[in-house]
């Protein structure tokens, strides 16, 4: 699979999803479900964020040119969780 696909666009997932679940009404679903789905996928991304910062550290330890894509995956999984400190 090509480290683009890989490392940027799935990832890229979650704080799409995040995004999209902060801007659903809340009319819609209610404020305590938005607010719970909001929490876990923020909660999924930062573990995933932390699983993919120790792989680029041990990419880094190895001087593996592939760890700078795991940084980026780090970072993009860092978003939802950022974001709903900044947002509530």
């Amino acid at each position: 699979m090509h480290p683009i696909m890989l490392h940027i666009v799935f990832p890229s997932i979650m704080p799409a999803l995040f995004f999209t679940v902060a801007a659903i009404p809340v009319e819609m679903i209610g404020c305590r479900t938005r607010g719970l789905l909001a929490l876990a996928v923020a909660f999924v991304s930062m573990l995933a964020g932390i699983a993919a910062a120790v792989m680029a550290v041990r990419g880094k330890a190895k001087d593996d040119p592939e760890s700078s894509w795991w940084v980026m995956t780090a970072l993009i999984l860092a978003v939802p969780g950022v974001a709903l400190l900044v947002l509530a």
